[in-house]
């Protein structure tokens, strides 16, 4: 194995797990999901079929993420955020055939506790505050914060609120990249 996994983890068959990936205890690994190279899959964590994790994503405690769901490279996902992948639960209504896609882009990070209702795409870079409830698709570099959720800003690729001139221009404050704000857009300049 080219992966970790803590001996109080299920990896089930047919999967796929990359190397330098860390599973840690009571975690579940379904058939048929896609992990990627240096993720950190946290405690108590299921990965249903079909789920596809890109590399070094990082999955905080306490997170089921359902079939359906995508993530691409370097997201974030912190404690016991949810997924949601049917719109209308009903427990005597199979429902299987209908579940709804979510994708989330590259580095977005979900806050812990946040509930992304399914069918909905959260942005390359977004940042979903700890406990929001996403109802709508996430613009990338959005800040969403609340419930339901609403954007109160923009983030830069390093996890830094954007303040924006007005030339609708910012700069990260660590990276000392710069956006620009155009259209009701974010676009990373250098």
């Amino acid at each position: 194995m080219s992966f970790f996994a803590h001996p109080t983890a299920v990896i089930d068959d047919n999967c796929s797990i990359g190397a330098d990936t860390k599973i840690w205890h009571f975690s579940h690994i379904m058939s048929g999901s896609i992990i990627g190279s240096g993720c950190n899959i946290g405690q108590n964590v299921v990965v249903s079929p079909g789920v596809v994790l890109g590399n070094n994503v990082k999955v905080q405690n306490n997170v089921s993420i359902y079939t359906g769901v995508t993530c691409d490279d370097d997201v974030f996902l912190g404690p016991s955020c949810v997924f949601t992948n049917v719109t209308n639960p009903r427990s005597a209504v199979a429902r299987r055939e209908k579940y709804e896609k979510t994708h989330v882009g590259k580095g977005a990070t979900i806050g812990a506790n946040a509930t992304i209702i399914c069918g909905n795409n959260i942005g390359e870079y977004s940042f979903i505050g700890a406990g929001a409830v996403v109802t709508k698709d996430v613009a990338p570099y959005a800040l969403l914060i609340g419930n339901p959720a609403k954007q109160t800003g923009w983030m830069s690729e390093y996890g830094h609120k954007l303040n924006f001139d007005s030339n609708g221009i910012a700069i990260c404050p660590e990276s000392k990249q710069q956006y620009k704000l155009e259209g009701g857009k974010v676009s990373r300049l250098t």
